[in-house]
């Protein structure tokens, strides 16, 4: 059985309660939850998707995230995705959300940021490589090699939202 999503409508409220491929498959906006990672250095987290995934196999990205579940909050989504697929911990505070039209369906994107102090430990069921690469790198290196459908202007609206702020990345906590 597919995991089991909230359908939301365009002011992402929830309608019902749906698989997840079949909100792909039909196309329902639903949520979705990401984490940009960083480290003390500023340095952004990519890494590569296993072969096997069905959704983008071997493509790179510059998030960790998944579907948010049932009555979870996009916070309690991504801190949850990150310890699975990184195998860390740590806080992931909230940075932006938006009506991503892009990718394998439509879907409202949440995206926050955790800075990890240890190296991550990817469950290899879902990432085959991973390395960080300074901010000023990562342009050349998009350019370079595949990367999923949403990563770019997901990315991009959070570096707008971060230096709207004048956050600096390697100051956050």
């Amino acid at each position: 059985m597919s995991e089991l999503v909230e359908r939301v409508d365009e002011l992402d409220r929830v309608l019902s309660v749906v698989g997840r491929a079949e909100a792909v498959r039909r196309g329902w906006l639903h949520r979705v939850a990401v984490t940009v990672c960083r480290d003390p250095a500023g340095r952004v987290l990519v890494h590569r998707r296993s072969e096997h995934l069905t959704r983008f196999p071997g493509h790179y990205e510059l998030m960790v995230g998944g579907a948010v579940a049932v009555g979870e909050s996009y916070e309690e989504a991504a801190g949850r995705e990150l310890a699975e697929e990184l195998g860390v911990r740590a806080p992931v505070p909230f940075v932006l959300k938006f009506l991503n039209r892009s990718g394998l369906s439509p879907h409202w994107l949440g995206i926050h940021e955790a800075m990890l102090l240890t190296g991550p430990e990817p469950d290899t069921e879902e990432v085959m490589w991973h390395d960080w690469v300074p901010e000023p790198e990562l342009q050349r290196f998009t350019e370079r090699y595949p990367f999923t459908p949403d990563s770019m202007e997901a990315f991009s609206r959070y570096a707008r939202v971060k230096a709207a702020a004048g956050e600096h990345p390697r100051c956050r906590h």
